[in-house]
């Protein structure tokens, strides 16, 4: 495998994290109702779990690592691209337009885009900065990245899958009730995720463009995940009142992606 070029390697990771975006979309031939909220809160808190595990173990902790190699303070660049990359994250939640499932009201700016639409967009949204670390991950490990290996960029993608699947779900049940057919539904909810491979693309071209500055990217990814996880996940899996169910599942997911990380990355 370590014969493929850098973007295959990305191409690979991400068309794996997309396809597990469509599978969970492919739940709507399945169920004829919505996710139970309990079920729902689990799904939510999962992903939220995984996602800061990522952010630490495959992200942060190469980051400092690589900036350390390079004979720069490890801490600089991870808190500077960490902070960049939540902010860039903030500046899109509120341009892009967007509609979360379950709400009347949409969030960015103005647009005569339908609900169906802003629907799709809101967990495109969250799929950005997946698609970026995953994407540069493998890109690193295609380059030879000390702090990278092959494994771990492998990890992050089964991490990421995995919590993908019922983000797919939880776009295609909704637009389902929305009245629109499983098909419509499927392809809607699949096409949530064709942003990943998209911007994996992008974060292996930036290795090739700035390699000195690869700890700010990886860096950049986490933070972009990590606002995610507080602005939209967390605060969906208890839906504004304690929650043990969505608690669990940030518990749980945390704890998969950390041994996932540590033992096979």
């Amino acid at each position: 495998m370590t014969t493929f070029s850098p973007l295959a390697l990305a191409l690979m990771g991400t068309g794996f994290t997309f396809f597990m975006t469509a599978l969970g979309s492919a739940i709507v031939f399945f169920f004829h109702d919505e996710i139970k909220p309990n079920i729902q809160r689990v799904f939510l808190g999962f992903a939220a779990g995984v996602m800061i595990a990522a952010s630490i173990w495959s992200l942060l902790n190469p980051a400092i690592e690589m900036a350390e190699q390079q004979g720069k303070i490890g801490w600089i660049p991870a808190a500077g691209g960490f902070i960049i990359g939540g902010a860039f994250l903030m500046i899109l939640d509120n341009i892009l337009p967007h509609l979360h499932p379950g709400s009347d009201k949409p969030e960015g700016l103005p647009s005569p885009l339908s609900r169906t639409i802003m629907l799709v967009l809101a967990v495109t949204l969250h799929n950005i900065p997946e698609g970026l670390a995953v994407g540069l991950t493998f890109g690193m490990a295609g380059y030879g990245e000390p702090a990278v290996t092959l494994a771990s960029a492998i990890t992050l993608a089964v991490g990421m899958g995995l919590q993908n699947f019922p983000e797919g779900a939880a776009i295609s049940l909704p637009l389902k009730k929305e009245g629109f057919s499983n098909t419509r539904s499927f392809i809607y909810g699949a096409l949530s995720g064709i942003v990943e491979p998209v911007a994996g693309i992008v974060g292996v071209l930036l290795i090739g463009v700035v390699s000195t500055m690869l700890p700010w990217l990886l860096s950049f990814a986490a933070g972009a995940m990590i606002y995610v996880v507080v602005e939209e996940l967390i605060p969906e899996a208890h839906l504004g009142e304690h929650s043990h169910s969505g608690t669990i599942g940030v518990m749980f997911g945390f704890l998969v992606m950390m041994v996932l990380d540590v033992a096979l990355g």
